[in-house]
């Protein structure tokens, strides 16, 4: 499983003249090697040169066992220790990987600190950046079996969760009481964690798509959007469904089925190379044929793996085909200020024959007695 996403990226170096990629501890190094680390102030780095060399592991002297005991990724590890700092270790892995004269080195512009570069352009004397974020972003949209399983698991666990948490809706409850409930179902369910923040947008909050949790009390009448995820084995679920407490509104009714319309729109436009622009469309023509267009205010969705917003975007204006192997999130939604919001998200994967939706949970509107 390493060995070949370790030659998908540097398949993808060469192809761009990229003669070392270095990554610093985040997602990119969490999917070669399934490491994670705080990201603090030791110096911690993962050269990974074009050709076949070992890559080389710059590393605090205090990390090096854990590291190399359970990475998935061979490397030649270059410890440093607090009291000699981490310049002759670096030094030492830059000759083992990188060796002498100008290259071109591909960094991580949206994650690298100053602290790291600083530290490179000291070990290189003669060195370019560029950005290695795009390269990077489409090898990992597309998931091997390892990775699909992980978040069919994940999947499971916040569905569990979700399932769970709604069953102890009530008047009353508040909004972050009902997202503790879903979180402690997580950790319940096998869990590692919270995706994100469980978001909880009730009445006249769920007008605004990123709420922030309050202490309102739910009241008879309100929607409630319900935004969650878990993680497992470092893959994770993004779901969101929207229950009504009482009887909603004829309008919310209304607005409840445009979106699930347009959720099924969405699903249903999905293929192997299909576009972003082309699926964000299908969605998008439903609640404007509705009427609620000016209310659908973002994407209709968004890559989903190691990390909770990965590419690709499920929007217009992106054009490019997404091959077989790519997840990604499909979740229209209405925000009316005067009624609140609706959203319906679900989790899907590109196959060869099509789609396949790894969410399971209802999307009927479900109206929880308030009796």
């Amino acid at each position: 499983m390493t060995n070949e996403r370790l030659g998908r990226v540097r398949a993808a170096m060469a192809a761009q003249g990229m003669q070392v990629l270095v990554l610093m501890p985040d997602a990119n190094l969490q999917y070669l090697s399934g490491l994670t680390f705080h990201r603090g102030k030791r110096l911690t780095l993962l050269l990974i040169p074009v050709d076949e060399r070992t890559p080389t592991f710059v590393i605090p002297a205090l990390e090096e066992h854990r590291a190399a005991a359970t990475s998935r990724l061979a490397a030649n590890y270059f410890p440093w220790h607090d009291a000699d700092g981490p310049t002759q270790a670096l030094q030492a892995a830059v000759a083992a990987a990188i060796g002498d004269g100008p290259q071109q080195i591909g960094v991580e512009f949206t994650a690298l600190r100053v602290m790291e570069l600083r530290a490179l352009e000291a070990a290189l004397l003669a060195v370019t950046t560029v950005d290695a974020m795009p390269l990077l972003s489409d090898v990992r949209m597309v998931k091997d079996a390892d990775e699909l399983a992980a978040m069919e698991r994940a999947v499971a666990i916040i569905e569990t969760a979700l399932g769970e948490g709604i069953a102890q809706i009530r008047a009353g409850m508040s909004e972050r009481q009902l997202a503790r409930i879903i979180a402690d179902g997580i950790l319940a369910a096998g869990g590692a964690g919270e995706a994100f923040e469980t978001m909880i947008a009730s009445g006249p909050n769920g007008a605004s798509p990123h709420h922030n949790n309050s202490d309102r009390g739910f009241v008879a009448g309100d929607l409630i959007t319900i935004d969650c995820g878990a993680i497992y084995n470092g893959y994770l679920s993004d779901i969101t469904r929207t229950v009504a407490l009482g009887e909603p509104t004829e309008e919310a009714r209304r607005i409840y089925e445009l979106v699930r319309a347009a959720n099924a729109a969405g699903i249903a436009a999905v293929k192997p190379f299909v576009s972003g622009e082309t699926i964000d469309r299908a969605a998008r023509n439903v609640i404007e044929a509705g009427g609620y267009g000016a209310y659908f205010v973002h994407r209709t969705g968004h890559g989903l793996g190691i990390e909770a917003h990965e590419l690709p975007n499920i929007v217009m204006g992106s054009t490019q085909p997404l091959a077989i192997g790519t997840t990604f999130t499909v979740e229209p939604g209405i925000y009316v200020p005067s009624i609140g919001g609706v959203r319906i998200e679900d989790n899907v994967v590109i196959t060869e024959d099509g789609v396949r939706v790894l969410t399971s949970f209802p999307r009927e509107l479900l109206v929880i007695e308030t009796t």
